[in-house]
């Protein structure tokens, strides 16, 4: 059954995956208490997660919405109740629409400061250009930078911390599956067509695959230099997407968010893998894993190729390949990677990023700046304790 929260952002302009009832559900696992705001014509309904049954009430006349993450910072015992909060994605909403821009904008910052708040991050998909910056391919997004300017003079600032990617790269799934392929650069072509005849074969992974899938991402974190959560965490995120699929509505704009492995082999040996995540009509690839072995026999393009492959057929219209670099040139950590996604035919798009409303000034650079390199001058001495994660 569809849930009410999802059929209502789905039906809103470039609803995401992080903005699902799902999501919500995995971060409340974790410390963060999902909080559902709806606008139609009238006012803004404010739900708590305890009361989720009330947004069968609300499917109609949704003009806007956002998720908004909120986590406590001091509890009782302290003069002051302050929390954080985060709008992953969000909020969702035709972004073109200046009285309605103005209108969710105003709501949101009076939300913040009811809710004792150091800050509300969001970073929505609100798209700034297309292709690599100051390329012959570079093309400017007025309404982008329109809101840019709307957020400055409000008061945001562009935030330190830039939970999600800002930029990615978006594969078009509407051409024919030759089109796709032409569009890839003959070095992809040529590794996708080599992994099939060097015996590459790939399979749909089941809730079985996790553990082993967990230790393939954990060797592939350490191999490539970046930070992964405990097993946990990646099991509760796979599964309750997966569970998903299996009640998921076949149509081109499916209201019920899933996600499933695709899960490379060679001779039966799990060699790499990639987690797909689908949505309202667009597929994500969110997290990619691989081991040393057989690497030569480029299984990772054989995967991408299936996943565009099944996308499309599941009606996705576009493939989100998670991620580009910030500056484009080798000095930027993601230029490896955005290669070899460049190679799959995809389009560059960059987007507003992560902004920050602070309600209190003081407490924003308490938390953001003075605390920060506290925590710094005490790891030098071996006594730091983890700062409150935002991470998405």
């Amino acid at each position: 059954m569809t849930n009410p929260w999802n059929s209502i952002i789905s039906k809103l302009p470039n609803p995401h995956f992080l903005q699902t009832y799902e999501w919500g559900q995995v971060k409340a696992k974790y410390g963060w208490e999902p909080i559902y705001l709806i606008w139609d014509e009238k006012k803004l309904s404010v739900i708590s997660n305890q009361s989720t049954n009330n947004l069968s009430l609300i499917t109609d006349n949704c003009i806007a919405a956002a998720l908004i993450l909120k986590r406590q910072i001091l509890r009782s015992g302290f003069s002051a109740r302050l929390s954080i909060l985060y709008s992953p994605k969000g909020p969702i909403l035709d972004w073109t629409n200046e009285s309605l821009r103005n209108r969710v904008l105003n709501d949101l910052q009076s939300f913040a400061k009811k809710q004792g708040a150091i800050f509300l991050k969001m970073d929505p998909d609100i798209v700034l250009g297309m292709g690599v910056t100051d390329s012959e391919g570079d093309v400017p997004e007025n309404n982008g930078q329109l809101v840019m300017k709307d957020l400055k003079r409000r008061g945001w600032e562009y935030a330190s911390d830039q939970i999600q990617f800002k930029n990615t790269v978006l594969i078009d799934l509407i051409p024919t599956e030759e089109e796709m392929l032409a569009r890839m650069k003959q070095k992809t072509r040529y590794n996708i067509r080599l992994a099939e005849k060097k015996g590459v074969s790939l399979r749909v992974g089941t809730l079985g695959d996790l553990s082993n899938l967990y230790m393939m991402y954990a060797e592939t974190s350490v191999r490539d230099g970046f930070v992964i959560r405990d097993e946990g965490y990646y099991k509760t995120v796979w599964e309750l997407f997966m569970l998903g699929e299996q009640s998921k509505i076949e149509n081109r704009k499916s209201e019920i968010p899933h996600a499933e492995p695709l899960i490379a082999e060679v001779d039966g040996e799990p060699v790499a893998a990639i987690f797909v995540f689908y949505f309202a009509g667009r597929a994500y690839y969110v997290y990619g894993m691989s081991r040393n072995a057989h690497r030569e026999k480029m299984p990772t393009y054989l995967l991408q190729w299936e996943a565009m492959k099944r996308a499309k057929a599941k009606g996705c219209t576009a493939y989100d390949l998670w991620g580009a670099p910030e500056v484009f040139n080798e000095s930027d950590s993601m230029w490896g990677v955005y290669r070899f996604k460049e190679g799959l035919g995809g389009k560059v798009i960059r987007t507003l990023g992560a902004w920050d409303f602070a309600p209190n000034p003081l407490w924003y650079k308490m938390y953001s700046e003075i605390i920060p390199r506290l925590l710094d001058v005490m790891r030098s001495r071996g006594k730091a304790k983890t700062r409150q994660n935002l991470g998405a």
